[in-house]
């Protein structure tokens, strides 16, 4: 402070050394001032830039999600038209199977009916009688009304009204035609 004070110096002189770096601090605390009165709106700058750059992230984002999704669902049909495929093919499978066994039930039925049909009815009836009483029963039912009756007259009479009592049992309208 000696070499701005001299001795020699007014105090206008003072004033004048002094003004200059005066002037300048309060030039330079003014944009300081403004620079915070502004800083609200930068704040709010600041967020809308924000929001606009959060928009702009989550469109592609959720355009990611959504294409993430739409191929794991292609990817999930895919696997059911796959597991449908197969099983058409097992039904396809399973239908020829059943049409033949179904064919080869109706071969064997004619040709069992035809070969009791052909026996005395005692040798037939001692057979029968040891059969299941399903099988016996179709065969029996298969038989002309004479043939039978000469049958049933031959078996054990338990197993006889039980063979009866299942063809009513068949030939009744009440009765269900599915065998399950």
């Amino acid at each position: 402070m000696i070499d701005i004070i001299n001795r020699d110096m007014t105090v206008l002189q003072l004033l004048r050394r002094l003004a200059l770096p005066a002037a300048g601090l309060v030039l330079l605390s003014i944009p300081g001032a403004f620079a915070q009165e502004h800083a609200p709106a930068g704040d709010i700058t600041s967020q809308d830039e924000i929001k606009q750059f959060c928009t702009n992230i989550a469109d592609p984002a959720r355009d990611q999600r959504y294409l993430l999704q739409k191929q794991e669902l292609e990817k999930l049909r895919a696997d059911i038209d796959a597991r449908m495929a197969e099983m058409d093919k097992r039904k396809t499978e399973y239908q020829d199977w059943l049409k033949r066994r179904d064919d080869f039930l109706k071969q064997a039925e004619a040709g069992l009916t035809e070969i009791y049909r052909k026996m005395k009815p005692d040798a037939a009836a001692l057979q029968l009688q040891d059969m299941k009483i399903e099988v016996a029963s179709a065969v029996i039912m298969r038989l002309g009304p004479r043939q039978s009756s000469l049958i049933l007259n031959e078996m054990d009479p338990q197993k006889a009204a039980v063979i009866a009592s299942v063809i009513a049992s068949a030939s009744d309208p009440n009765t269900s035609k599915d065998p399950s």
